[in-house]
């Protein structure tokens, strides 16, 4: 993967990163169905505009029935199964068992897409990203029933991401990415609006979660899923989906540094498994130095002069 690729990766990571913190903060005024709702409807709002006036809808055209099937199983139900899992567990662990995400990728690369199967190294990368999952969760969600409902919702939400990603690259990678991040939203909002609506808030949400259901559905709906499927048309479904074993580093930091979520030893440990193991899914190989060329040498040290 080029460097380009990298910078957007790591840009989407922290975007995704930062929504799990958002979630948290605007359920303390609003239901799972209607932050959901927020996020989706803000982006639709957003991009649907830009998208129109770009020309890029044109080649979406008799697929509909596509656009809704993503809608579906990537955006609607993986962003309601989130909130409702973050009623019961820290944000920073929501980040941590969406990277269960290219786990699901890589198995359901053997029968859906033989190109994005993991082997050698790259398995070994996807082992070691999962032993890092392991060790940050633990036993946290031993403690209650909820919690263990919530974190197999988030985990529930992350086998969607990987669904709708191959959906995604199969039958939507010819189009522009603008144009089904739009439509997709669309769809997706038009899905929730019954179930916010019978779930409103009595009152009006308070001005902290306001903001931050809005930069969910501006940066961390709109402008992150332009980047997400950009990426999937680029450089495939399974490599974009080591963004899930990045954005936990942002998410713990968020929730660490603005929410007050707790960083342990293991916890430090288990984000250097992810990003190591994130290299080895990626790249295939260990990094290694590369003593630099003669002519390189030299014109080096000729730079510095």
């Amino acid at each position: 993967m080029d460097r380009r690729s990298w910078l957007w990766l790591l840009l989407l990571a922290s975007i995704w990163g930062a929504s799990y913190m958002l979630i948290k903060i605007g359920l303390r005024d609003m239901s799972p169905e209607m932050v959901a709702f927020a996020r989706i409807a803000l982006a639709a709002v957003v991009l649907m505009p830009i998208a129109a006036a770009q020309g890029a809808l044109s080649g979406l055209r008799g697929r509909l029935g596509v656009i809704a099937a993503v809608g579906a199983v990537q955006v609607a139900c993986p962003f309601l199964l989130i909130s409702l899992g973050e009623q019961h567990i820290a944000s920073a662990l929501a980040g941590i068992l969406v990277a269960t995400t290219p786990i699901f990728t890589a198995l359901l690369a053997i029968r859906l897409d033989h190109e994005e199967r993991s082997e050698g190294l790259r398995l070994v990368g996807v082992g070691a990203g999962v032993a890092g999952v392991v060790l940050l969760f633990g036993f946290d969600l031993g403690g209650s029933s909820a919690a263990l409902l919530g974190g197999l919702a988030v985990v529930l939400a992350s086998v969607g991401y990987s669904v709708g990603s191959f959906v995604v690259k199969h039958r939507l990678s010819d189009a522009r990415p603008l144009g089904v991040v739009a439509t997709v939203m669309t769809a997706s909002a038009l899905m929730l609006l019954i179930p916010a609506i019978a779930t409103a808030p009595a009152s009006g949400p308070g001005l902290g979660p306001i903001a931050a259901v809005v930069a969910l559905g501006v940066f961390g709906t709109g402008v992150a899923f332009v980047i997400f499927y950009l990426l999937i048309g680029t450089v495939g479904p399974a490599r974009t989906m080591i963004v899930s074993y990045l954005a936990p580093g942002f998410a713990v930091v968020y929730g660490a540094t603005l929410l007050g979520e707790s960083i342990s030893v293991a916890t430090l440990v288990g984000l250097a498994l992810i990003v190591g193991g994130s290299w080895l899914a990626i790249s295939g190989r260990i990094p290694r130095y590369r003593r630099p060329s003669a002519p390189a040498r030299a014109r080096s040290s000729g730079a510095t002069r």
